[in-house]
């Protein structure tokens, strides 16, 4: 691990105010991906900067269920406001990773990162969320721009996840026995106004909508309306772990029990 500069800022105009400043910056959350990095030499950034002084956590649950980027894992499954508004994000919460991790991670750590196989991003794809940062509001589908790859800008730090309350959602995902990351995960929701929503994680490059398991859910929202439907092999992951032909056969899985986990 090299030398670096420690900022431990009080407001988000003093974080990118050190963010400016620095040579090579990284903002640190909940550092369940920086710290490893930092360990095995894979980053070496000049400064850090810790958001944890900024205080920025919780959850509200009102029209809709707005959650602060510093809440925790752990906090978001606990929450019994938003385990009875949107049981299903309660749910994924509190399957992401082990103890450690879901009370050290963030979900405006994890959604900033983006990494391919992270669970967040399914739920806010799926969910239609919108993303809050200290400049803007940007949604979902905008925000996930590719493999550790978002919207954000220069200095641009996520506050809050905004979430609309659906009529039903759940998510189901298989897990890499090791990291416990989705090999391949899947949201299925169907919003308040009836229509159906279809995000997959850990299968591509980064998260993406199942439109056709979207159109067949329009008809009838249920497991049985997914026979026969199935996401293209192209272009999905392939590795040690899975093969792209098995991790598409396990969309249609994950999505029919999603679907039957929906409440």
């Amino acid at each position: 691990m090299e030398n670096f500069t420690y900022h431990r800022p009080a407001s988000a105009a003093d974080a990118a105010a050190a963010m400016k400043g620095a040579k090579d910056g990284k903002y640190l959350s909940g550092g369940q991906t920086l710290i490893p990095a930092l360990k095995q030499g894979l980053a070496s950034p000049s400064d850090i900067i810790d958001l944890g002084g900024l205080k920025n956590s919780g959850v509200t649950v009102g029209a809709t269920v707005v959650i602060k980027a510093g809440t925790t894992h752990a906090e978001v499954a606990a929450d019994a406001g938003l385990r009875k508004a949107i049981p299903g994000l309660s749910a994924l919460a509190g399957g992401i990773g082990d103890p450690h991790v879901r009370h050290r991670g963030t979900i405006g750590g994890s959604i900033a990162n983006n990494d391919p196989a992270a669970d967040y991003p399914a739920a806010c794809l799926g969910l239609g969320a919108t993303i809050h940062t200290s400049k803007r509001k940007i949604a979902a589908g905008d925000f996930f721009t590719g493999m550790f790859s978002t919207a954000l800008e220069e200095g641009e730090i996520v506050t809050a996840v905004e979430f609309p309350i659906p009529k039903k959602c759940g998510y189901a995902k298989f897990p890499n026995p090791a990291s416990l990351y989705a090999m391949v995960g899947v949201m299925a929701a169907q919003l308040a106004d009836g229509s159906p929503r279809v995000a997959v994680t850990g299968a591509g490059a980064g998260v993406f909508r199942a439109t056709a398991m979207e159109a067949a859910l329009a008809k009838d929202f249920s497991a049985a309306a997914l026979n026969g439907v199935a996401v293209a092999a192209k272009g999905l992951n392939s590795d040690l772990h899975a093969s792209a032909d098995y991790r598409a056969h396990l969309i249609t899985v994950m999505a029919k029990r999603a679907v039957e986990k929906a409440k």
